[in-house]
């Protein structure tokens, strides 16, 4: 199937909507480190270095919570130094940066390769800045912080809460839940089409 390349002024608003999502996303990463959290005292271990109990020890203290649901939603600090909600945290810290750096240039030079080459539809194209903001942000926090910044907790009275989460992994998963439903509709198409092709061969 021939594909027509996006054109440049697609890229622009591409670019430009993946650099809005970014600044909201690092935005609210800013309010939350001043909002809920404060220096720790005494100075903290090494940045995500386990200390001699083997525990990750955070770089700054948490303050009381922004409760918006009571008993279910909360803004509360955290750091995390591993991928989203906390995927990788306790591997060697050069092994981590190796794995963030490479993961989040390679999908952002991906993305937009498949962007302009004009791959995928509508939702394809709206999910494409969504997970790019989310991934520069999160580098973004790994480069100027060695963590990254979480604070959105969805939890049921304290027994059970699900990983705490910023709004940079909610770019990613709204984007890629995009991408998928695109390609779940796109393939039930496709069947469809050579389901119809086919039945005036077989009469």
């Amino acid at each position: 199937m021939t594909r027509t390349p996006r054109s440049s002024k697609a890229l622009i608003l591409c670019l430009a909507a993946a650099a809005a999502f970014t600044a909201m996303d690092l935005g609210s990463k800013h309010w939350a480190l001043e909002r809920l959290s404060q220096p720790a005292s005494p100075a903290p271990e090494p940045v995500c270095q386990p200390n001699e109990y083997g525990r990750i020890q955070t770089q700054r203290a948490p303050r009381a919570p922004v409760v918006l649901i009571d008993g279910y939603l909360e803004f509360r600090y955290a750091e995390n130094c591993g991928a989203a909600f906390g995927f990788m945290r306790d591997m060697p810290t050069l092994v981590r940066k190796g794995v963030f750096y490479v993961a989040a240039a390679g999908a952002v030079v991906l993305l937009l390769w498949m962007f302009v080459s004009g791959r995928g539809g509508t939702l394809f194209a709206i999910g494409v800045p969504l997970i790019i903001a989310g991934a520069v942000g999160n580098f973004v926090d790994r480069v100027r912080l060695g963590y990254v910044v979480d604070f959105v907790r969805f939890h049921l009275n304290d027994r059970w809460a699900y990983p705490t989460f910023n709004v940079a992994d909610a770019w990613i998963t709204i984007g890629v839940t995009l991408i998928l439903i695109e390609g779940f509709v796109d393939g039930r198409r496709e069947k469809r089409a050579r389901a119809d092709g086919a039945e005036p061969l077989a009469s």
